[in-house]
């Protein structure tokens, strides 16, 4: 199965963050945020929750649920 992140990959590059940098931000191994970004799993919910305090955004934002922040 096939997750669909775009918004995370796009708010990262709205803060000219890399992948490298986010990963450390989120206490994980770049590889697997990458994994995250291209669709390859699934972000648990404890991590989209550091997402958004992060990017202050919805988690609904996230998801693609909405396009309000």
């Amino acid at each position: 199965m096939e997750y669909i992140y775009h918004r995370i990959r796009d708010l990262r590059e709205d803060r000219d963050i890399t992948q490298a940098e986010m990963a450390k931000i989120l206490h994980i191994h770049t590889t697997q945020y990458r994994r995250w970004e291209t669709g390859e799993t699934e972000i648990p919910t404890h991590k989209i929750i550091e997402l958004c305090k992060f990017y202050k955004v919805s988690a609904d934002y996230i998801l693609g649920l909405t396009n309000i922040l």
